[in-house]
C-alpha cells in the first residue's frame, strides 16, 4: 500500500510540475501532503521525522557547496564589467580575415566564457548581445550564426567550472573535483566537433561564412597583438590558475572559486570598469542563483525522504534493475529520462529530481558515478539547445535583432544538437574519455 501511495505521490510531482508551479514549491508541498497522508494510513512512524533536519544540516553543510556562490560571483563579475565582451571582440579580431572566423571566434570564447562563469544564460546572452548582429552585419546566414551562438553558450553545462558539476557533486557526494576532471574532456571535445562543423561549412558553403572586408579591419599589426594580449591573456591566466589549482589538488573548489571571485574583480577594477553598480549587480545574481540552489536543495531532500519511508527508492531500485539488459538498460532508461526531462526543465531541477533516485542503483549496478554524471550533464546538455523549448533558444531569442527570425534560431541549432549527440554517444561507448583525467575505474 505504501508503495502505491509514493508511485501517487511522484505522479502528483510529476502533474505540478507540468502545470507551470515551481519546482522547488513542487517538491516541498507534495512532500508535506504526502507526510500526513502517509502518517494516516501507519506507512512510517511521526518519529522518523526527526531525522529530517540531520539530513539537511549535513547537505547544507558540504563544503562543495560554497563553491556555487564564488564561481556565480566570479563570472557574473566577468559579464557585467565587460571584461567578457571585450575578450569576444579581441578574439574576433584575431579571426577575422578567416572565412567563417567570426564562427570560429565564437566557439573560442563559449569555451573560455564557459570556463570563466559557469553560467550559461549569462554566456549565451552576451556571445547573442555581441556577436548576432555583427555576424548577420556581414552577411553570415542567420541560422549558422544563431546555431553556433547557441551551441557554444551551452558549454557552460559542461566545461569546468560548471554550476551543473557543482550541484551534482552536492546532491551526490561524489567528489566535484573529480567531475571537474571528468568533464573536461567531453567539453574539449564539444568544442572541437564545433569547429570542425564550421569548418565544414566555410568550405562547402563559403556564402554562409564569409570574411570581415579588409576596410572593417580596424588594427594591424603591433597594434592588434597588443588589443589582442590585453583581451586574451588575463582571462587565460584565471581559467588556468583556477583549473589547474583544482585539478592538480592544490586548493578545493570553493578555495579556488574565492581566489578566482577577488581576482575577476581586480581584472575589472584595472580594466576601470569596477563600479558599485557592478559590484551590486554581481552580488545580486550571485544571491539569486545561490538562494535557488539552496531552496532547491532543502525542498527536494524533504520529497526524497518521505518518497523512501513510503518504500518509493526501493520500488523503483528493484524495477530498473531487475529491466532485461540489466546495466545498459538503465543507461538508456536514465539518457531518455533526463533528456526528456531536460526539454521543459532547468538543470537544477533536473539533477534534484532524478540523480536521488539513480544514484543507488547507480552503485548496485556498479557504475563509475563520475562517468554516469558527467554522461548525464553531456545529455542536459544537448536538451538544453533542443527545440522547440530549449532554454538557450529562449535566451537567444530575446537578443536577437529583428531580422533574425525565431525559426532560423530553431533550424540553427539541429546541425549542433546532432553534433551533441555524437558526442553523448562517444561518452557513452568510451568511458575512458571521462575516466582519463578524472582517475576512477569507468563504466
Amino acid at each position: 500500500m505504501s508503495e502505491l501511495l509514493a508511485l501517487a505521490m511522484f505522479l502528483v510531482f510529476v502533474a505540478l510540475i507540468l502545470s507551470g508551479y515551481p519546482v522547488a514549491f513542487s517538491f516541498a508541498f507534495t512532500a508535506v501532503v504526502f507526510t500526513f497522508v502517509g502518517l494516516g494510513i501507519d506507512a512510517f512512524e511521526a518519529v522518523q521525522l526527526r531525522a529530517l533536519s540531520s539530513r539537511w544540516f549535513g547537505y547544507v553543510s558540504d563544503p562543495n557547496l560554497l563553491a556555487v556562490p564564488f564561481f556565480v560571483y566570479m563570472g557574473a563579475i566577468f559579464e557585467k564589467s565587460g571584461q567578457a565582451e571585450r575578450l569576444l571582440t579581441g578574439i574576433g579580431r584575431l579571426f577575422g580575415p578567416v572565412r567563417g572566423g567570426m564562427a570560429f571566434s565564437v566557439v573560442v570564447v563559449g569555451t573560455m566564457l564557459a570556463a570563466a562563469t559557469g553560467v550559461t544564460a549569462a554566456t549565451v546572452i552576451v556571445m547573442g548581445l555581441i556577436s548576432l548582429p555583427t555576424m548577420v552585419r556581414y552577411g553570415y546566414d542567420h541560422r549558422v550564426a544563431t546555431g553556433v551562438i547557441g551551441a557554444s553558450g551551452t558549454l557552460a553545462q559542461i566545461i569546468p567550472p560548471s554550476l551543473v558539476l557543482i550541484v551534482l557533486a552536492s546532491q551526490t557526494k561524489v567528489s566535484v573535483g573529480a567531475l571537474f576532471r571528468g568533464a573536461l574532456v567531453p567539453g574539449l571535445m564539444l568544442s572541437g566537433l564545433y569547429a570542425l562543423y564550421i569548418g565544414y561549412v566555410a568550405i562547402r558553403h563559403p556564402h554562409k561564412v564569409p570574411a570581415l572586408p579588409l576596410e572593417d579591419r580596424s588594427l594591424n599589426g603591433w597594434a592588434l597583438a597588443k588589443d589582442s594580449i590585453t583581451a586574451v591573456v588575463p582571462p587565460i591566466l584565471l581559467i588556468a590558475a583556477v583549473l589547474g589549482a583544482i585539478f592538480q589538488g592544490i586548493a578545493t573548489p570553493s578555495e579556488v572559486g574565492a581566489v578566482g571571485a577577488v581576482v575577476s574583480a581586480i581584472m575589472a577594477l584595472f580594466n576601470r570598469r569596477l563600479t558599485w553598480a557592478v559590484i551590486g549587480d554581481a552580488a545580486r545574481s550571485t544571491a539569486n542563483i545561490t538562494g535557488l540552489v539552496m531552496m532547491m536543495l532543502l525542498a527536494s531532500n524533504f520529497f526524497a525522504y518521505i518518497f523512501d519511508l513510503m518504500g518509493g527508492q526501493r520500488l523503483v531500485s528493484e524495477w530498473l534493475t531487475d529491466l532485461p539488459g540489466g546495466y545498459w538498460t538503465f543507461i538508456i532508461i536514465a539518457n531518455i529520462a533526463v533528456f526528456l526531462l531536460g526539454i521543459n526543465l532547468e538543470f537544477l531541477e533536473i539533477s534534484f529530481i532524478v540523480m536521488p533516485i539513480f544514484m543507488p542503483i547507480v552503485a548496485e549496478l556498479g557504475i563509475d558515478p563520475v562517468w554516469f554524471l558527467v554522461m548525464m550533464a553531456v545529455n542536459i546538455n544537448i536538451a538544453f539547445i533542443s527545440p522547440p523549448v530549449g532554454f538557450s533558444l529562449f535566451y537567444l531569442q530575446s537578443v536577437k535583432p529583428p531580422e533574425v527570425e525565431t525559426r532560423d534560431i530553431h533550424l540553427g541549432v539541429l546541425p549542433f544538437v546532432g553534433l551533441q549527440v555524437v558526442a553523448l554517444v562517444l561518452v557513452t561507448v568510451f568511458p575512458v574519455t571521462v575516466t582519463w583525467l578524472a582517475g576512477t575505474s569507468g563504466g
